[in-house]
């Protein structure tokens, strides 16, 4: 480290009881909310109240904040870069460019730069799927780089590195060889590895919930939500019954409860057992079933998912996987209660809420109730102790959410893809406060730092705040 990174972390490290810090996707604990009171403008736009704007490359990642430094990642000129820029002004400081094969294939609006980093204010930590994880000090300078993949997955990789005390925690479900791991943040050794061959693509980031002193890992996909043990990856819990394929991510309450939004991927319950169907479709009498023998099945859609020996034909274990998934899947919003042990579906789940669940945005808490935003600007908001909702209406803002809102003195801030900004009152009867337009996509969620919201369109990082 040099004699400027020295004193850039001694900065950080000595600021941070006076300064907050966002130090990973959706910020501390991964609550998308600010840690202080500090008064933020409601009527932000891309010249209001506007502290500095500067061009970033483009990517979907999200800010992270520690010290006196941004942290985003970004992909230009066929170039995977993690960069950092200074707080006060913008200006970049630093990028490292990640080296690659073969860029993976995406989603049509989709980036290689969507996973977001995570730092200690020490190292930071990035992932590029099949390039690997790549770890940077302050400076930039590299430190170790795994590399990970290929994955199985038409749409990439997109869930984001979180850090456990002196592990780096990370879930990758594809089509194959599913898994969560955990690795010593500082060399970059494998600790442990759970496997997930049975879920399949999800793209959502896990969230930590400290339960009784225990951490656990909690993962949302492939119709369960389930936690695992930091320690040893070992399953610790299951509520089963969500939704088919997710890119969601968990949030904690300020109640200490696990709350759940999410939609994604078709249902089909009532499909017919394997041995139903090779007993009347199985024409080539080989005890397989091929696409050719499940015309009218939803299940021929989805074949390439869960042929996992990609032979062109479902044996018996990977039919009746995608045949229970597909049972199993429905669109839901739910609240755990913490200290179940085993398949919890039963006995830890509180309410459920079916109607008006988002896709990819996250839920966020505030105030004792849970907000979500549809596809389409539809704001539900729900009373977190009974799942009732209290309100629900059409934001200014319509069209697609990717970015998840982040909550900051009062105030609920929604980003759609095309970059319009509604902002609403943190509140059971919630009222829209003012709406701006960013005429740019907008996938990343915002952060909220010591009374600064920092946006990051597809091209830009802006930093909004009263002045001071």
């Amino acid at each position: 480290m040099t004699l400027f990174g020295l004193a850039a972390f001694l900065f950080a490290t000595a600021s941070t009881a006076q300064s907050e810090n966002w130090t990973q996707f959706r910020g501390p604990g991964g609550r998308a909310t600010a840690v202080s009171s500090q008064t933020l403008p409601a009527d932000i736009g891309p010249e209001n109240h506007l502290l500095w704007k500067s061009a970033v490359a483009k990517g979907h990642s999200s800010p992270v904040l520690f010290g006196d430094r941004i942290y985003l990642t970004g992909f230009a000129g066929k170039k995977l870069t993690t960069f950092a820029l200074d707080r006060k002004t913008g200006k970049t400081l630093w990028s490292q460019v990640a080296p690659y094969k073969k860029i993976e294939s995406m989603h049509r609006v989709g980036s290689p730069a969507t996973s977001s980093v995570t730092t200690d204010g020490e190292r930071v930590y990035s992932f590029f799927g099949s390039s690997g994880l790549f770890c940077y000090d302050v400076d930039g300078k590299a430190v170790w780089s795994l590399r990970m993949g290929p994955f199985d997955n038409q749409f990439g990789a997109t869930s984001s590195p979180l850090l456990a005390d002196d592990r780096l925690v990370m879930v990758q479900d594809h089509d194959n060889a599913s898994f969560l791991a955990a690795f010593d943040k500082r060399t970059g050794k494998e600790l442990w590895r759970a496997d997930r061959t049975s879920f399949r693509r999800n793209y959502g980031t896990p969230v930590l919930w400290d339960v009784a002193g225990e951490t656990q890992v909690v993962v949302l996909g492939t119709s369960q939500v389930t936690a695992y043990d930091i320690d040893t990856g070992d399953r610790i819990w299951t509520v089963r019954g969500t939704t088919r394929v997710s890119s969601n991510t968990p949030v904690i309450g300020g109640d200490g409860m696990l709350y759940v939004a999410t939609t994604g991927g078709s249902s089909a319950p009532g499909q017919p057992t394997f041995q139903q169907l090779i007993a009347t479709a199985d024409a080539n009498t080989n005890k397989l079933l091929e696409p050719k023998e499940l015309p009218g099945s939803p299940i021929k859609s989805f074949f390439g998912q869960f042929d996992r020996d990609k032979d062109g034909s479902l044996n018996e274990t990977e039919y009746e996987t995608i045949r229970e998934v597909f049972a199993l899947s429905r669109s839901v919003a739910l609240r755990i209660r913490p200290g179940g042990r085993g398949d919890i579906t039963k006995t830890h789940v509180d309410w459920e809420y079916t109607k008006s669940v988002p896709r990819n945005s996250s839920p966020v808490y505030a105030n004792g109730l849970l907000f979500m935003v549809k596809d389409g600007g539809v704001l539900t908001s729900l009373d977190a102790k009974t799942g009732k909702v209290t309100k629900q209406g059409r934001l200014a803002g319509t069209g697609t959410y990717y970015s998840s809102p982040v909550v900051g003195d009062g105030k609920i801030y929604f980003l759609n893809q095309k970059g319009q900004l509604t902002v609403i009152t943190a509140e059971a009867d919630w009222k829209q406060l003012a709406t701006a337009e960013f005429g740019e996509d907008c996938l990343a969620t915002p952060a909220i730092v010591d009374g600064r919201i920092y946006i990051r369109t597809v091209a830009n990082l802006y930093c909004f705040g009263a002045a001071k």
